[in-house]
């Protein structure tokens, strides 16, 4: 069964774009790489944040070298590339939209554990896609 894009459930472009890489096994990370599909949440520093006990459910969307969405989600996603970012709560966009800037470190998240390092390297729709719930 092929991957469905994000943008056609939620009817809007990505918010953000990172690029990750997922820690092996021996750094305390996942023992295989996920698929397309994968609903990590997401974390990052900030002095409002209680460490990792806030997280957010902002999901990846892997693409592959030439930009665009892997569809195959029976095959891995690589250790290291480019996600587009989705936030799923529209109503904490609003607090991302101040916090979420070029060059921000953030976390894919699997409960408490850290299972990838992100950077982001590109601000999308976040500051115009919906802040309330449709």
């Amino acid at each position: 069964m092929a991957h469905k894009p994000y943008k056609d459930h939620l009817q809007h472009d990505a918010d953000f774009k990172v690029k990750y890489r997922f820690y092996t096994a021996e750094e305390g990370g996942r023992q295989t790489m996920p698929y397309q599909g994968y609903r990590s949440d997401f974390w990052y520093s900030h002095p409002e944040h209680n460490q990792t006990n806030q997280i957010f459910m902002i999901w990846p969307e892997f693409i592959n070298e030439h930009g665009e969405i892997i569809l195959d989600n029976e095959i891995s996603v690589h250790a290291s590339g480019i996600a587009l970012m989705w936030v799923l709560d529209p109503e904490w966009r609003t607090s991302h939209i101040d916090n979420i800037k070029v060059g921000l470190i953030g976390y894919f998240m699997e409960g408490p554990r850290r299972v990838a390092m992100c950077e982001v390297i590109e601000v999308l729709d976040l500051g115009i896609n919906p802040t309330k719930a449709r």
